[in-house]
């Protein structure tokens, strides 16, 4: 169920798009911070009580589900209560501290309320959290959604891997391909990326205010903090960092918003060459029933799916160029640049997740019109020029023919002009090439003329 819309939202992504981008907000949001905060205020108090630190004991079981339940049963009621708080503190995540406090007192753990957020910077807590949520968001939304739209793709990939098509290269007639092998081009460049994203790491640290232990080892010389830290940071799933300053340094949130933006400009490439593809009419659009085009002119079916989709993977990218080449300078061991930088994560993905939902939708919607595309190769045999030099050559090599030049010869031939099936069958069997050559490339059309891509499509498969 779609949670209600925000009052008077200032971003599209809490309005107009709040439907289609909400999952996004349910882990990068304030709400969704917060809750990993609390998560993390949590696990590390009952790590330390797991470990017996400072003469404690372990919690038991029913207050230690009872404090995970926090993060569970975190709703309206919770924010607003956390938002109370902080407009004392001034701080949030001392008004998450707050909040476990008062939880433990409820619980009657008052003598382990000094264990929250112990020997912590706010960074220690808001780092893990960051990772946390963007992990999640990651694989629960962002990468789900992708893999839809490079599914759609490959089905198209593989169904229409034999229809052959005029290729275009700088915008003019040229070899012809099948439109299966040029989507499979797109399937491929989105599946090592998406790769690249699901293996990437997310990397957490825990060692205080400006990542040296100090405060930890004026409190326990004798434990071995940095023990202590990785194990409780791989204990949330993460990749502990040993060395860094105040702040975990972010690099491995620039490594993957670099591999998100650059599936975004994947995608804007799909986009872009599906509404050319609409123009030229190799693709026509399935009406919507009771769907508007135009407001003016009633024969429309405007391709807005991959129009949306191209501004929006526009603005996303935009954004997580700025996160990966911000987030990682920080000035000396701290400053507060990352602190505002690092809120707009969630609108980075969300018009991200916005554009492949178009995309998906969009590619649902159109259909081939084989027609057009048969009809667009009987119009230019002198795409088959290659051919011929081509082979040209390989009878000269051979020593089946003295022709000079092939390749000036099919240009004085074709270039800038438009010549058909008959004239190119005349050119062919005037040539001095042998039979068996005559036979293959006056067999040859437009159409048949694709080479391998039939096959190429195969190493999707790889």
């Amino acid at each position: 169920m779609t949670p209600p819309f925000p009052p008077q939202p200032i971003s599209p992504l809490d309005g107009r798009y709040y439907p289609i981008v909400h999952t996004v907000g349910e882990h990068l949001s304030e709400a969704g911070l917060n809750r990993a905060r609390i998560r993390v205020e949590v696990e590390w108090l009952v790590f330390l009580t797991d470990h017996a630190m400072f003469t404690t004991s372990p919690l038991s079981v029913d207050d230690k589900a009872a404090l995970r339940a926090l993060v569970d049963d975190f709703g309206q009621e919770q924010i607003a209560e956390l938002a109370e708080i902080e407009a004392t503190t001034r701080h949030d995540v001392k008004a998450v501290e707050y909040f476990v406090r008062r939880r433990l007192s409820d619980l009657g753990l008052d003598a382990v309320a000094e264990l929250t957020h112990f020997a912590a910077t706010s960074e220690d807590v808001n780092n893990l959290s960051y990772a946390l949520t963007v992990r999640d968001a990651v694989e629960h939304v962002w990468l789900p959604s992708a893999r839809a739209v490079v599914e759609r793709l490959r089905e198209m990939a593989t169904s229409l891997r034999a229809v052959p098509m005029l290729s275009h290269t700088h915008g003019q007639p040229a070899t012809p391909t099948t439109l299966g092998k040029e989507i499979a081009v797109v399937v491929y460049r989105l599946e090592r990326i998406l790769s690249q994203v699901e293996r990437g790491e997310y990397l957490g640290k825990f060692s205080g205010a400006t990542g040296t232990f100090s405060a930890h080892l004026a409190a326990d010389p004798e434990a071995d903090w940095p023990a202590l830290s990785r194990e409780f940071v791989e204990g949330l799933g993460l990749t502990w960092n040993p060395l860094t300053t105040q702040i975990e340094s972010h690099d491995w949130q620039a490594e993957l918003y670099d591999r998100v933006r650059h599936a975004n400009r994947v995608l804007h490439n799909l986009a872009t060459d599906v509404w050319t593809y609409v123009s030229m009419g190799y693709f026509t659009q399935i009406p919507i029933a009771g769907a508007t085009g135009s407001s003016t002119m009633p024969h429309k079916i405007n391709p807005i799916r991959f129009e949306n989709a191209e501004a929006n993977l526009e603005i996303s990218s935009a954004l997580f160029s700025t996160l990966s080449e911000t987030l990682v300078t920080s000035r000396l061991q701290r400053d507060l640049t990352d602190s505002t930088t690092q809120r707009n994560i969630g609108v980075a993905f969300g018009h991200s997740l916005l554009a492949l939902d178009n995309l998906r939708r969009g590619l649902g919607e159109i259909a081939v019109n084989e027609i057009r595309l048969a009809e667009d190769l009987d119009h230019n045999w002198e795409v088959l020029a290659e051919a011929i030099q081509t082979v040209i050559r390989a009878e000269v090599t051979a020593g089946q023919s003295d022709i000079e030049d092939p390749y000036a010869m099919l240009k004085e031939l074709t270039r800038g002009k438009r010549i058909g099936r008959q004239e190119l069958v005349a050119f062919v069997n005037g040539l001095d090439v042998s039979d068996a050559a005559k036979a293959r490339l006056t067999n040859l059309t437009p159409a048949t003329y694709t080479g391998l891509a039939d096959e190429l499509v195969d190493h999707l498969e790889v």
